[in-house]
């Protein structure tokens, strides 16, 4: 299933990662092993915040993947996402 994964870092935490050189591994880290579809990078709200959209097979994967955004500081979110064909496939099911 098509999920979206937002991480908010905390700023001072994440100054750290920054300054010893760490957040580039940590995210490169993440992006090997998720492979997304995409993956965006921004500020919000003065935290520096990603937007990864991968395939997650089973709700087991995850702990594994979210992890190493808790151990960085962020806050996490992820929910299924459609592209626009799934909204399509989706609707054209639509009983009414």
């Amino acid at each position: 299933m098509r999920m979206l994964l937002t991480a908010r870092f905390n700023t001072e935490a994440s100054n750290h990662l920054v300054a010893d050189g760490t957040m580039p591994k940590v995210i490169e880290g993440i992006l090997e092993h998720l492979k997304p579809e995409s993956a965006y990078f921004t500020a919000m709200e003065g935290e520096r915040t990603c937007f990864i959209v991968f395939d997650m097979k089973e709700s087991s994967q995850l702990p594994p993947i979210a992890e190493p955004f808790f151990q960085a500081g962020a806050k996490v979110a992820v929910r299924p996402v459609m592209n626009f064909e799934d909204l399509r496939t989706g609707l054209s099911q639509y009983p009414g």
